[in-house]
């Protein structure tokens, strides 16, 4: 199945029609997004399928899913935070299941030990064939147990650093692409996930 992530930069990023030149030009089984508002549930006047928002705490955007068929409706997890003053709210991560596959959709916290320990915490609530997509906010190697990093190796933000990235488990990656960027501060990633024998 074709998945792409995108986070769509809440400050005058991707809007509803840039979803809809992407969707109809790849034709994913799964759009995830991260930065994403709640009036882009307005995407389906365009494009049919199902949208799934998911708000974050204390924040304007949160995360976004979009299918072209319909699906159990998605849950979440909430992720460690930190407990230094000044703190940001919690993060969450959004949790479908499409095709037999569990997938998480994150945005992960910028501090490199918090975001490991989020990782971990989604990876935890994933059962069999899954997948880990989305902005990790992560510098360097990470290692998850049970996971390999199957996304995309070419950077994927304006900056020049891999953000966004795809960590599978009992599944094959094919085809990992990064998209043109867009109006967005990220690229969009796109894969192909297919079981491993």
């Amino acid at each position: 199945m074709k998945v792409i992530s995108w986070n769509l930069w809440h400050r005058g990023g991707a809007v509803r029609d840039h979803l809809a030149a992407l969707i109809e030009a790849e034709r994913p089984e799964l759009l995830l997004m991260q930065e994403a508002k709640s009036s882009l549930a307005h995407l389906t006047d365009l494009v049919g399928g199902h949208f799934h928002f998911l708000p974050l705490p204390k924040r304007v955007y949160g995360l976004a899913a979009w299918t072209p068929q319909e699906i159990a409706e998605p849950t979440f997890v909430e992720l460690p935070s930190s407990n230094l003053p000044g703190r940001v709210p919690p993060r969450l991560a959004q949790l479908l299941r499409v095709k037999a596959i569990d997938f998480a959709n994150v945005h992960l916290s910028h501090g490199q030990l918090l975001n490991r320990r989020q990782l971990r915490t989604a990876a935890d609530r994933l059962h069999g064939p899954a997948a880990i997509i989305g902005d990790y906010n992560a510098v360097g190697q990470i290692r998850l147990q049970g996971f390999h990093d199957a996304g995309p190796r070419e950077r994927t933000h304006k900056y020049r650093t891999r953000l966004d990235r795809c960590f599978v488990r009992q599944l094959h990656c094919q085809h990992p692409t990064v998209l043109d960027r867009g109006p967005s501060d990220h690229h969009p990633i796109r894969m192909e996930l297919a079981p491993a024998p």
